[in-house]
């Protein structure tokens, strides 16, 4: 495993990494490809199997682990896992493609570590934990204890953010988007 660039990008639920990515990966110049995650939950409101993530039993995640067939994971919320599949990586990588992350810091730092020159890992701030909080109930997708778990969870994630390669403050997204833009670009122009 050791073709194509890796791209990460990480933050706190509600930071706007995913709206980031989304962008990104709309950029042809950029030849980017979304690596799913595996997830043991359950799917939320509009997610679907295959696309925004590969959503497996608590059981068969277990097994992936046994089997070391994950680049990383993580146990980020009691039974409640996430990983990076090797094959996934291998699948785009074979596409002739850079792959794009969206994932949690602690994920996020695996990968860098185990590709330390291949890797670009950005952490995505956002303005403040109160408009993290504001846009988590925004969503409405998750209860109160749900969103309080996470934003309990964004104070420890925020304390990561020097050990990425680059911090993108998202108070305003079309400089964020911009930004995000011409980091990837330019990190994907290095040979």
């Amino acid at each position: 495993m050791n073709k194509g660039k890796l791209i990460v990008f990480s933050a706190p639920s509600g930071s706007g990494k995913t709206t980031i990515v989304k962008h990104l990966l709309g950029q042809e110049d950029l030849n980017l490809e979304f690596s799913i995650s595996a997830a043991s939950r359950e799917p939320r409101g509009e997610e679907v199997h295959g696309k925004d993530y590969y959503f497996i039993s608590l059981e068969e995640f277990k097994k992936h682990i046994k089997a070391e067939d994950f680049l990383e994971w993580e146990e980020v919320y009691r039974d409640n896992f996430y990983g990076t599949l090797k094959s996934e990586i291998e699948r785009i990588w074979a596409m002739g493609k850079n792959v794009i992350f969206d994932i949690d810091v602690a994920g996020g730092l695996r990968i860098k570590h185990k590709f330390p020159e291949q890797t670009l890992a950005v952490f995505v701030k956002p303005p403040s934990v109160d408009e993290l909080k504001r846009r988590l109930k925004q969503r409405s997708t998750e209860s109160d204890d749900k969103i309080n778990m996470r934003i309990a969870k964004a104070s420890v994630e925020l304390a990561t953010a020097p050990q990425f390669d680059v911090i993108i403050k998202n108070y305003d997204l079309a400089v964020a988007l911009e930004e995000a833009h011409q980091l990837v670009k330019d990190f994907i122009s290095k040979k």
